[in-house]
């Protein structure tokens, strides 16, 4: 703020249609990888129960519940389908849900999200992946103290939402180098920037989402790439000392500027 600096946010820059283009290909990789870091943990040795996800012929496999089912779950429910988990998807858009629906069929359960089916589905998971995400503001804790002190002993909890602080309140964000902790009897993966696992597979991604914003810049040059594209605008978070996002705005107790405004004035 006080540097007078002009900061475009990879969260907030938007596209035709809705979505959030540049955030898009780290929530394809930490949805991924969600599933994965799930399973290690449910490993005895790591703390968990010491389940197979996709169990074996005679012996159930494992049921993970998806909070969320935008860009995170969807990816994370591709691979839980594919582990042979049972899956459940929960979301409070129904259309979401019927994407969903269209794209995995019979082999995920949808729920539409409220407190009582949230709470249901959470103590019945052996994983749950939090994926729940408010662009340019705080994640919603949909996961309360008390609901992780009845989970199942040995349960896992993956909250990708902790680079936005969490859907679940008991998630503090952790590191690579240390990515668990436990409450209770719950495991908590809570690894902020998840995609870092995997640097390369993350970095071809983001550069190909990248590229064209940056080319925008380097030929017009920032203010009027700004100008000309709405989408890149609504991506100017700060600018000379004034905040121009109006999530981050009220997040944070600062004055909101539109962003055309301040370009001009600029």
């Amino acid at each position: 703020m006080q540097s007078g600096a002009v900061c475009i946010a990879y969260e907030t820059v938007t596209q035709p249609g809705g979505g959030l283009p540049l955030l898009a290909p780290m929530s394809e990789v930490a949805g991924r990888l969600s599933v994965q870091a799930g399973a290690y943990c449910l490993e005895k040795a790591h703390g968990g129960m010491g389940v197979l996800l996709g169990g074996v012929a005679g012996v159930p496999s494992a049921r993970i519940v998806i909070l969320g089912g935008g860009v995170v779950g969807s990816n994370a429910a591709q691979i839980a389908v594919g582990s042979g988990a049972q899956v459940v998807v929960i979301d409070r858009n129904i259309d979401v849900l019927r994407r969903m629906d269209r794209l995995l069929g019979a082999r995920v359960m949808t729920v539409f999200s409220n407190r009582d089916n949230v709470e249901q589905h959470v103590l019945r998971a052996d994983l749950v992946i939090g994926g729940v995400l408010i662009p340019g503001a705080a994640a919603p804790k949909l996961i309360s103290r008390q609901m992780v002190d009845a989970m199942k002993p040995g349960s896992v909890i993956v909250d990708v939402a902790i680079d936005q602080g969490g859907c679940c309140e008991t998630a503090k964000a952790t590191t690579h180098a240390a990515p668990t902790y436990m409450v209770g009897n719950v495991v908590h993966y809570c690894v902020a920037n998840m995609p870092g696992g995997v640097p390369r597979t993350s970095t071809y991604a983001l550069n190909n989402a990248t590229l064209p914003f940056a080319l925008q810049i380097a030929d017009k040059g920032w203010r009027q790439a700004l100008q000309d594209d709405e989408h890149l605008r609504n991506g100017l978070n700060v600018a000379f000392g004034k905040v121009t996002c109006r999530e981050v705005a009220e997040d944070l107790g600062y004055a909101y500027h539109d962003a055309r405004s301040v370009l001009s004035a600029g």
